[in-house]
């Protein structure tokens, strides 16, 4: 029997594809700040939404419009995406007036 070098083993260890247990702290702690600037970010865009709600539901309804922008803003969402969420945004239009955490949600799906 022939005995592979430790070195050798490390390597072939590295290329399993699967997680090295050593590395879960780290990963937990990014996915924690992840998680911490995504609720943060969240909340900035639940508060505008829900202070200009109405002004909001005017403008998908008139396809674009500051209050929009600045919501969009607020979700990260691209300015090539944008023309695409506001035609999406009008098809659910019913919805999005009636549920302002409804718009939230779909504002935070199209950020980035």
């Amino acid at each position: 029997m022939r005995l592979i070098p430790l070195p050798a083993l490390m390597m072939l260890a590295a290329c399993t594809g699967q997680t090295n247990n050593l590395a879960w702290p780290g990963l937990g702690v990014g996915n924690g700040i992840q998680n911490i600037v995504y609720d943060d970010r969240r909340g900035g865009v639940e508060v505008f939404v829900k202070t200009n709600h109405a002004a909001l539901i005017r403008e998908i309804r008139a396809g674009g419009g500051p209050t929009l922008s600045r919501a969009m803003d607020a979700a990260r969402i691209a300015h090539a995406a944008r023309p695409a969420a506001t035609l999406r945004f009008q098809s659910d239009l019913a919805l999005y007036n009636r549920s302002p955490d409804a718009l939230v949600t779909a504002l935070m799906v199209h950020g980035g």
